[in-house]
């Protein structure tokens, strides 16, 4: 990646160019997809890793929410708490997404093997 803040439209090292109007932007070079397409691309690939994401995220928000309500808990069990849940919702996706790949891989093939037999 390449930043720079210019004045003028410069033509930089990888080739992406920063113009004046996207002050301080980076600006992918031309062929390439922009973060933007390139996270959309990914999670078309592999839609688990996103809700694996949002699970943690999700995790951490209520934990932190909850911070207030924990009562007598010390803050290192409350803290070690929300990082194993966090753990879980993404060793889950990581799971899921295993189970699935293993099941489209070798279940749903053999299916149209024996179909095409």
């Amino acid at each position: 990646m390449v930043w720079a803040e210019a004045s003028e439209p410069q033509l930089l090292t990888s080739g992406a160019r920063i113009m004046s109007a996207n002050k301080g932007w980076w600006v992918p070079p031309e062929g390439e997809d922009s973060v933007s397409q390139k996270f959309l691309r990914k999670t078309r690939e592999s839609p688990l890793v996103p809700i694996g994401l949002g699970g943690c995220l999700a995790v951490a928000v209520y934990r932190i929410y909850r911070l207030k309500a924990r009562g007598s808990t010390k803050m290192s069990i409350h803290l070690i708490h929300t990082r194993v849940a966090a753990q879980a919702c993404a060793v889950g996706a990581v799971m899921l997404g295993a189970v699935y790949t293993m099941y489209r891989d070798y279940i749903k093939r053999t299916a149209q093997d024996d179909g095409e037999k």
